[in-house]
């Protein structure tokens, strides 16, 4: 990058470098806040044997679920994965390692490795097939198993907005994954809804400052519904 513009201007740029048998922690909740082109990018990039860690693994045809397709994800670390139907198959047949990990503690690992932290204990998962083959110890008489960190090759989150320094802002729900999933990448590419000149965005507003993240690029983004609920009254 020249200075500290990391602005690029295509899809192509913005996961230079990706190649088959990497990590990939994407950011998002559902379909809420993913980094939908990035996503697709990877789809026609091809690459294959990825070990992709996600909260989910988007649905059928949308989101991550777009790279079971040509079953480029060989193992997945997630919390929740009941809204895809190929998912489910590929786990059952075997074509699909999965590491299933609690939510808070899958956040914690992102977290920890941004941080430079190797390993953390939590009592989340003690006595449960979550915690088998694990080390335990025990603080003020309650077990603790011990969980490691996660780093990726790449990191893609959604922003709502960034700056050109890559300083980013996420909206509401948004803020879930994408902060820590920001930090835990070797190579951080931020997808943005809207990207504004250094000194716009309000200094104490910031969740991901610039200095984790290598790629900014301008998104355009479908914004699927993952579950569509409507009250009675208005039907």
């Amino acid at each position: 990058m020249a200075g500290f513009n990391k602005v690029v201007s295509s899809y192509d740029e913005a996961m230079a470098g990706l190649e088959s048998g990497m990590t990939v922690i994407a950011g998002g909740f559902g379909l809420c806040g993913i980094p939908e082109g990035l996503i697709a990018q990877i789809k026609k990039m091809g690459t294959s044997g990825l070990t992709v860690v996600s909260n989910n693994c988007g649905v059928d045809g949308f989101g991550l679920g777009l790279l079971l397709e040509d079953k480029q994800i060989a193992k997945m670390v997630s919390s929740y994965v009941g809204e895809n139907a190929l998912f489910e198959k590929q786990l059952l047949n075997g074509e699909l390692e999965v590491e299933l990990t609690p939510q808070g503690t899958l956040a914690e690992k992102m977290r920890a490795g941004g941080a430079g932290i190797p390993a953390f204990y939590t009592a989340t998962g003690y006595g449960t097939p979550v915690g088998e083959g694990k080390e335990v110890k025990k603080f003020n008489g309650r077990p603790y198993i011990l969980e490691h960190a996660i780093t990726g090759d790449f990191a893609i989150v959604k922003a709502w907005k960034a700056d050109t320094y890559g300083n980013c802002i996420y909206r509401h729900t948004a803020q879930n994954f994408n902060p820590m999933a920001a930090t835990a990448g070797k190579i951080t590419v931020v997808e943005a809804e809207e990207i504004v000149e250094p000194g716009e965005l309000n200094p104490s507003e910031i969740h991901t400052p610039g200095i984790y993240v290598n790629r900014v690029i301008q998104g355009a983004f479908e914004k699927r519904i993952e579950r569509r609920v409507i009250s009675k009254e208005s039907v």
